[in-house]
């Protein structure tokens, strides 16, 4: 298990980290203006090593290959709440080098905004058959993969949260598998979850310092979201030593 936060190999520039998220597909629109993805101005280590966490209980894997999870297959509902773009930057580590690791599957999964997961059952919800806010997408040559989702609700004993599974390329000699979770600050989910569909929820979401999960390494993955048209945008970068 991962747990080092220390940088390893070189540092994006501004110039670098603007190059890769151009290149991953970043623009994305549909239910958000155009994302632009310069404004995510902050240079991000390219091979930040990061804490793996706990799949969870509802991972299933769809096989559904698509940029846009909002959508239920099943139904043609699209999941109520604030659009968010997030693209994953994925890069090898290997022996003190760093580069952009294409070919990789990323898989994210993730609540609504009423804290209910597509495809399970559950003591206080049964969604077999629907696919909502699942789906993979496949890293390009710069190692990235956007996806258009909407911001997560919550569920009790959880703080706001986001999974996904890195798989190496299919037939690769050092094919490895990694997992864990993104999380958001606490005062800006305070902010979107004050509107629809999320304050119907009311109270009693479980803030990030008190979430027995969030405590094992959570604050190395935190987003940083950014205004995006009427959602947000955040780019997250991962390192993998693979092999």
């Amino acid at each position: 298990m991962y747990s080092d936060d220390t940088p390893v190999g070189r540092l994006l520039t501004r110039r670098k980290m603007l190059a890769l998220l151009g290149g991953s597909g970043a623009a994305v629109a549909s239910g958000m203006a155009l994302f632009d993805p310069r404004r995510l101005i902050r240079p991000l280590p390219s091979c930040v090593v990061r804490p793996e966490q706990t799949a969870g209980p509802y991972f299933v894997d769809e096989g559904l290959n698509r940029s846009d999870i909002r959508l239920d297959p099943a139904s043609g509902v699209v999941s109520a709440g604030v659009p968010l773009a997030l693209t994953f930057l994925i890069s090898r580590v290997d022996q003190g080098t760093c580069e952009p690791l294409a070919g990789a599957q990323v898989d994210v999964w993730h609540c609504d905004g009423l804290g209910v997961y597509s495809d399970v059952q559950d003591s206080g919800f049964d969604t077999r058959g629907q696919k909502f806010l699942r789906g993979y997408q496949i890293t390009d040559r710069n190692g990235g993969a956007t996806f258009r989702t909407i911001y997560p609700g919550w569920y009790p004993g959880r703080a706001v949260h986001i999974h996904f599974t890195v798989r190496t390329p299919a037939g690769s000699a050092r094919a490895s598998e990694f997992t864990s979770q993104v999380y958001f600050d606490d005062t800006l989910t305070d902010r979107v979850h004050a509107a629809a569909p999320y304050a119907s929820k009311g109270a009693g979401r479980e803030r990030t310092a008190s979430d027995g999960i969030f405590r094992r390494g959570g604050d190395q993955l935190m987003l940083a979201p950014e205004p995006a048209g009427d959602g947000y945008a955040a780019a997250f970068a991962l390192g993998l030593k693979l092999g």
